[in-house]
């Protein structure tokens, strides 16, 4: 603990519950507040240490709370369970996450920046847009099939086949069918439109950006994951080594551990799910890269002939990973040797 008083906020959409402790960790008041009461109350507080958890909102709030002059820690949901005594209620989750502050020890997440947030949403949207044009695509193909007609693999050839069967109608279609072929092609042109909008942003973004055109000296980073890996970790300080950033990302081999027995399984799949599929696709890619022979390269196509393509995909993702924190701590871009 440090010199200041301890405040532990139970965020929520409307009503929050704020406990507040005394310096030797006695619990003051706990109290409910209303959204603007608590913007009042926290600016009248002399500088305390805020504990919340990483939740809804919580980065919207840290940056406030720090303009405030208060030291904002936002602490991951599974580390605040353990505290919980008693029955489930606000009033307990507020001292709950007042306790969990108080570990030496705790890893909290960094406060985000509206630029990483900004980041984080165009990510967001993107992967809904995109499972949605997935999800049109298969629709429209499986609605077709029942006609008999049946489109090429790919997202250039259901368009062609969908603009050429509204220039040609069949006859085996009826009016009805041909009037909903021209609405479903106009939602999936609309969706491809959007996408590459987005593209743009992330794009100039990411060329504009020092950490992200650090990272794109990497092989298997591109402009996609290189902005999501920024907007996620900003520049890793959070973590003290590689390791720790592969650990967070569910990329490291999960232990089964018991006296001088240690089995190694298959990775935790822990952390970012979204992230960590990223950097697996770009690993693949920079796998098959045949014209490349760095010391990298080498390396995966080794493990590859050991152990096989998927395998070496996901050693090459947490490599990759590894790599990523050492040139965003270091200042330095990637050098093949």
């Amino acid at each position: 603990m440090t010199d200041r008083n301890l405040i532990a906020i139970d965020l929520a959409k409307s009503v929050f519950q704020v406990c507040v402790f005394s310096r030797s960790g006695k619990v003051v008041s706990n109290r409910r507040h209303r959204r603007a009461e608590l913007k009042t109350f926290m600016a009248q507080q002399r500088p305390s240490l805020v504990g919340m958890e990483a939740c809804y909102s919580s980065h919207y709030w840290g940056r406030l709370l720090n303009g405030y002059g208060h030291e904002v820690r936002l602490i991951p949901a599974q580390h605040v369970k353990p505290f919980v005594r008693g029955n489930k209620n606000d009033a307990n989750d507020a001292i709950a996450i007042g306790e969990a502050s108080k570990r030496p020890n705790l890893r909290v997440v960094p406060v985000k920046t509206i630029e990483q947030q900004d980041m984080q949403a165009l990510h967001r949207i993107r992967q809904r847009l995109m499972k949605n044009r997935i999800a049109l695509s298969n629709q429209v193909r499986g609605l077709l099939s029942e006609y008999g007609i049946v489109f090429g693999r790919g997202h250039k050839a259901l368009l062609e086949n969908l603009r050429g069967l509204i220039a040609q109608p069949r006859e085996d279609l009826s009016v009805r069918m041909q009037g909903e072929i021209v609405e479903l092609l106009a939602e999936y042109e609309q969706l491809c439109t959007r996408l590459r909008r987005i593209d743009r942003q992330i794009d100039q973004h990411a060329h504009g950006n020092a950490l992200c055109v650090r990272l794109m000296t990497i092989p298997g980073i591109g402009v996609v994951v290189a902005s999501a890996l920024v907007a996620a970790i900003g520049n890793g300080a959070q973590f003290s080594s590689p390791r720790e950033l592969a650990v967070w990302l569910g990329l490291t081999p999960r232990q089964y551990g018991s006296g001088d027995r240690n089995h190694m399984g298959a990775i935790t799949k822990r952390g970012d799910r979204y992230l960590r599929r990223l950097l697996i696709h770009g690993a693949r890619a920079a796998l098959h890269r045949r014209r490349r022979d760095d010391r990298l390269s080498r390396w995966a196509k080794a493990v590859a002939e050991r152990r096989g393509n998927a395998k070496a995909t996901v050693a090459l993702a947490h490599k990759i990973a590894r790599l990523a924190w050492v040139l965003l701590q270091r200042g330095d871009d990637y050098r093949s040797r």
